[in-house]
C-alpha cells in the first residue's frame, strides 16, 4: 500500500510538471499565432489588446481543458493496472 501510494505521489508530481511545461508551451504557440494573424490581417488595432483578447478566447476553449488529460489518461491507467492485476 505505501508504494502504492509513493507511485501516485511521484506520478502526481510529474504530471504536474508536464502540466505546467505543456501549458506554457501552448500558451506561447497561440500567442505567436495570434500575432502572425494580426500581421495578415493589415495589423488592426493594439497588438497586446488583439493577443490579450485570443489568449481570453483561448482559456476557454477545448485544447486548454484537453491538457488534463495529463492528470487523467495516467492514471486511469495506472487504477486499471491495478484492478486488473488484484481483482482478476
Amino acid at each position: 500500500m505505501v508504494a502504492l501510494a509513493r507511485l501516485l505521489v511521484i506520478g502526481f508530481v510529474v504530471c504536474t510538471i508536464i502540466y505546467i511545461c505543456l501549458s506554457f508551451y501552448s500558451r506561447a504557440v497561440r500567442r505567436g499565432k495570434l500575432k502572425e494573424w494580426w500581421e495578415e490581417e493589415g495589423k488592426p488595432g493594439d497588438l497586446e489588446a488583439y493577443i490579450e483578447k485570443g489568449l481570453e478566447e483561448y482559456d476557454g476553449s477545448l485544447r486548454r481543458k484537453l491538457i488534463w488529460g495529463v492528470y487523467i489518461v495516467p492514471f486511469c491507467i495506472v487504477a486499471a493496472i491495478v484492478y486488473f492485476t488484484n481483482f482478476h
